[in-house]
C-alpha cells in the first residue's frame, strides 16, 4: 500500500534532546528551499516502525519533483509501487494488485508534505510552524498541519545546507517513519513525461480518473 509522503506516516523519534536555536532560522531556510522553482531528483530510503514491532520496514525508491505541482515517488524495493502528481491528480498504482486509485488535488491533499514539497501548498497557509532547532548536523523545522489530517499528525523536516535531507512524519494509528534523502539533484533534468501517469490495460481504477 502507498502511503509514505502522500498518506503520511511518522519518522523515527530521535534520541538525543533537540538543541534550539534562533527562532524562525530553520523555518526561513525551509521556506527558501521549497520557494526554488528548481526541479529535483534524489533516492530516498524509507523505514517504518509500527506500534508492535522494533524492526523496521524498509524501502528504497526514487523521488522526482518538478515544480510547481509534480511530484513522481517511485519504490525500486520492494518493486511495484508508485505514485504520481500530474499538477491535478494523484495517481496510485499498486502492481501486486494490479489497482490504481486517483484522487484530485483538494484542499485535503494540499496539506500533505508531499503537496507542500512539490510546490502545491504554501508553507504558512497549510501548516503551523512549532518548532526551528539544530541536531545532529540537520536545521530541523517541526511542523502540524493547519487543517485536521486523519493521516498524519505532525511532521519533521531536516535541512542539510538548505537542502531537504530527512523527514519524520508522526502517523495518526502511532507509527513512526522516516524518510531519508540521498544524492540529492538541484536543477535535475526531468522529462514532462515522468509526470504523466496512464493506468496499465487491466488494471483496476478507483476515484476520479474517468470524469476528469
Amino acid at each position: 500500500m502507498i502511503r509514505p509522503i502522500i498518506l503520511g506516516c511518522l519518522s523515527l523519534l530521535l534520541a538525543a534532546t533537540p538543541v534550539l536555536g534562533q527562532p524562525g532560522d530553520g523555518a526561513d531556510e525551509l521556506r527558501r528551499f521549497l520557494d526554488d522553482p528548481t526541479a529535483l531528483r534524489a533516492d530516498f530510503q524509507q523505514s517504518l516502525y509500527t506500534t508492535d514491532s522494533e524492526a523496521a520496514q524498509v524501502s528504497d525508491g526514487v523521488l522526482m519533483i518538478k515544480r510547481p505541482g509534480r511530484f513522481r515517488w517511485e519504490y525500486t524495493v520492494p518493486e511495484g509501487q508508485l505514485a504520481v502528481c500530474d499538477g491535478d491528480r494523484v495517481w496510485m498504482y499498486d502492481q501486486d494488485l494490479e489497482q490504481v486509485t486517483v484522487r484530485p488535488i483538494d484542499d485535503t491533499l494540499r496539506g500533505t508534505p508531499a503537496m507542500l514539497l512539490s510546490g502545491q501548498a504554501s508553507l504558512d497557509e497549510t501548516f503551523e510552524v512549532i518548532d526551528s532547532y539544530e541536531k545532529d548536523g540537520l536545521d530541523w523545522v517541526e511542523l502540524r498541519p493547519l487543517a485536521g489530517s486523519p493521516e498524519f499528525e505532525s511532521l519533521r523536516i531536516g535541512l542539510d545546507e538548505g537542502s531537504l535531507s530527512r523527514m519524520e512524519l508522526k502517523d495518526s494509528l502511532g507509527q513512526m517513519t522516516r524518510i531519508e534523502l540521498f544524492n540529492l539533484e538541484r536543477d535535475a533534468d526531468l522529462d514532462d513525461s515522468l509526470f504523466v501517469f496512464v493506468p496499465p490495460d487491466g488494471a483496476d481504477v478507483i476515484g476520479q480518473g474517468d470524469e476528469l
